[in-house]
């Protein structure tokens, strides 16, 4: 059932439609060097034949997975010999192209410049990260996207009535249940869509001359399918950025449904409790230190219990920080910190702030002057300096107006008033 022109491709009207650049490009039979960005299942491969097919050119295809520096020497001998003795162009299809290291991927780069192929990769990673600049410049990255269930339907449809490449000869019978069902669970994946429903033709009830895929074995087919979730792959970083952000933003019910689809997608929920003490510490700090807390029970909650209480008690914290007050007043402190630490370099600690536990330390002068804070009113010394001689007095925390730092503000702003009638009495 792989399409055969181009208005068979569904769900990737964004590129075929008409007037799209890819589109214009195949009707005039003109190529260019390019890669398919996509989830598994979208037509990566199919396009890369087809526009072999509109440009009348050699397909030659690489599997990253299987292929090493001599296949594509061997690929690329090939193509010159087709230039040479036929004068036709070929294109080098590389599947999986992230799994090239940078000394395969540099190895395309002068065939790409002086012609010899038209390269065309296929990836389902991020090609920012996966690719190296050299080759991402010579080529143009289309993004495909997965299939909506309305385009999942359509080819059902096709595959159940072509009699020529698809079913349409059994004269099989779906119950309309069926239909969604196995559009449901292809999840976007065409590919996995027509498999799951070779299988269920083939196990189809028998009755009257008529076979019939029923609810009950299309259920047994599908069952144990699990949503796209490729751990350590973008799929995986773009749901903990939605988790992260539904939190951030105070969306109980967004925060849930990107925990549930983590889950599901079969994450390891010690990965989200660890994640989860970030948000509390970054985007709810001392707003609502109790958020900590409870974030470090949840970890320990499902450490002791697992599944399923372990992720009620995840569902919890994941609640209780997408509805807590919000700052990252000590996030943004903390970063303004390290950048000082990093620019004023080794500055020596005042010797008022040094410890002077022998008889050494304490004649050259370590220690001296030091104010004892529990001795002075308030147990607070006010007017003393804590930072190095060698650089300004800083100020990197700014309490927000929220939670509990609406208390902590106004404890700073009065201790800092303290600091600045010391400051003014020391000078008279």
């Amino acid at each position: 059932m792989r399409p055969q022109v181009l208005d068979e491709v569904l769900g990737q009207s964004h590129l075929l439609g008409t007037g799209k650049t890819l589109r214009q490009a195949l009707d005039m039979g003109h190529m260019h060097s390019m890669l398919f960005w996509g989830p598994p299942g979208t037509g990566k491969t199919t396009l890369a034949r087809m526009i072999a097919g509109y440009a009348h050119a050699e397909f030659t295809s690489l599997s990253a997975v299987l292929s090493g520096v001599k296949d594509i020497r061997l690929a690329i001998d090939k193509a010159r010999m087709n230039r040479q003795q036929h004068d036709r162009a070929t294109i080098l299809f590389v599947d999986e192209v992230h799994r090239f290291n940078k000394a395969q991927q540099d190895a395309f780069l002068p065939h790409v410049e002086d012609g010899t192929i038209t390269f065309i990769g296929a990836t389902t990673e991020n090609p920012s990260f996966e690719l190296n600049n050299a080759l991402l410049s010579r080529v143009r990255v289309y993004v495909l996207k997965s299939l909506d269930q309305e385009s999942i339907l359509q080819l059902i449809d096709r595959a159940l009535t072509d009699s020529e490449r698809g079913l349409g000869a059994r004269s099989l019978v779906m119950e309309p249940e069926c239909r969604q069902l196995l559009a449901q669970a292809a999840d976007g994946d065409a590919r996995y869509a027509l498999n799951m429903l070779e299988i269920a033709s083939d196990i189809a009830e028998s009755s009257e001359g008529k076979e019939t895929i029923t609810l009950s074995v299309l259920k047994d087919v599908v069952s144990g399918g699990v949503r796209r979730f490729d751990k350590g792959g973008d799929a995986f970083y773009d749901q903990i950025s939605a988790l992260h952000k539904s939190v951030r933003g105070s969306s109980p019910d967004g925060a849930l449904y990107w925990l549930a689809r983590m889950l599901d997608g079969g994450c390891d929920p010690l990965y989200i409790a660890r994640r989860l003490l970030r948000m509390a510490s970054e985007d709810i700090g001392n707003a609502d230190p109790r958020a900590l807390q409870i974030c470090l029970s949840a970890w320990d909650v499902q450490e002791r219990l697992g599944s399923p209480e372990g992720e009620l008690a995840l569902a919890q914290a994941v609640v209780y920080l997408a509805c807590a007050a919000k700052s990252n007043a000590v996030y943004t402190a903390f970063k303004s910190a390290m950048k000082d630490a990093s620019q004023y370099g080794s500055v020596n600690v005042p010797l008022h702030l040094r410890n002077a536990p022998t008889k050494l330390m304490k004649s050259l002068d370590y220690g001296k002057d030091y104010r004892y804070a529990h001795n002075d009113e308030n147990a607070y010394a006010a007017g003393e300096r804590y930072f190095p001689d060698e650089m300004p007095e800083q100020q990197y925390y700014f309490p927000v107006d929220r939670g509990l730092e609406i208390k902590i503000a106004e404890k700073l702003k009065y201790l800092r008033e303290l600091d600045e009638k010391a400051r003014k009495k020391g000078k008279s």
